[in-house]
Order: structure tokens, then sequence, then C-alpha cells
């Protein structure tokens, strides 16, 4: 069964060795990144400012495990707001080797239960592209509904391109607890 847990700074040959795989499957949903963000010394540099801001509170990074206990990518909860807002952002990417199996399905569900159970929030949002309908059906399966269109929302493969904004809320009615898709 698919699992997430928070980044160590040993995942980092694992992460830059996927991203370094997965260079044109990810390109058109990532943001240009800095030269050496894919290698070993970038994604250690990447995962000390994340786990510097988990210390702080402002977000939980996790990596998803496949099946048998691999990195497979990464999933994080980000800008953590605490007081009458209550909520974070998610964002999540997968290796195209893994995608298809229902491992964003349920590392989504498990990151849903951290951020209701664990930090107590209120509200989930999560952004995708206009036209990535993988995404969008991950987000559905694990209960999140769409509230709205951002034009140029972020610059994603070089160029401003518009989102569709999801959400979870804590008391949303629950949804079947997501099971292994066979490809």
């Amino acid at each position: 069964m698919t699992s997430i847990r928070l980044i160590e700074p040993g995942d980092g040959r694992a992460l830059s060795d996927l991203l370094v795989r997965n260079r044109a499957f990810l390109a058109p949903w990532s943001p240009i990144r800095a030269d050496g963000y894919e290698t070993v010394a970038g994604q250690r540099t990447d995962i000390d400012l994340v786990l510097e801001q988990h210390r702080r509170g402002g977000t939980v990074p996790f990596v998803v495990l496949d099946d048998d206990g691999q990195v497979a990518g990464r999933l994080t909860l980000s800008g953590i707001v605490r007081g009458s807002f209550r909520s974070c952002a998610m964002g999540y990417w997968l290796s195209e080797d893994r995608t298809g199996r229902g491992l964003a399905t349920r590392a989504v569900a498990a990151a849903l239960g951290h951020a209701f159970d664990e930090l107590g929030l209120h509200r989930v949002q999560a952004e995708t592209l206009v036209q990535n309908t993988a995404s969008q059906r991950v987000l559905a399966r694990n209960g999140f509904v769409q509230y709205g269109l951002a034009p140029r929302y972020l610059e994603i493969a070089g160029r401003w391109q518009d989102h569709r904004m999801f959400q979870r809320l804590r008391d949303d009615p629950p949804v079947p607890v997501p099971v292994p898709v066979d490809r």
C-alpha cells in the first residue's frame, strides 16, 4: 500500500534520479528551476530548505513511497495558516512509471488525513493546470470540489498559465478509501 513519510536528507539521491529520469514528463507541469535543482546537491539543498520550513510550521514535505517502499515522488502541504483560516495548499508529483496505479490517489488521501487529523486544519486547497485531467481525477477521488478558475495563476513551463482551483473541507462528506488501481 502506498504511504507517505516526512522527507529526509538522505532522499536527495532518489529524488534527483527521479527528476532526471522524468524531466520531459514533468516539464509541462513544473516551473522552470534553477540550474542544478535536479542534482543530488540541488535536492539536498531543497530538502534542507523545506525541512527548515517544516520546523517553523509552514510546510509538511512528504515523499510518496510506492508499494515496494521506494521513493516514487513528492507531496507537500505548504502555506500552512493557523488561526481562524486553518488552511494549506497541496502539491504533488509522481514518477511517470508510477502513474495510473492509484499511488497519487492514496498519497493524497493520506496527506488529507494528516492535514485534518494531525494538523487540525479546516481546508486543503490544490490547483491544477486546466488541461491536467489526471490530477483533477486524483483530487475528485479524494472529495475535492472545484471552486474557481484562476487566470494566469502560476508561471509553469515558462509561461503564466490558468489553473482550476479545488478544495476539500474537513467537514465535507467522507469519501470511500481509495483502493489500488491495476494498470
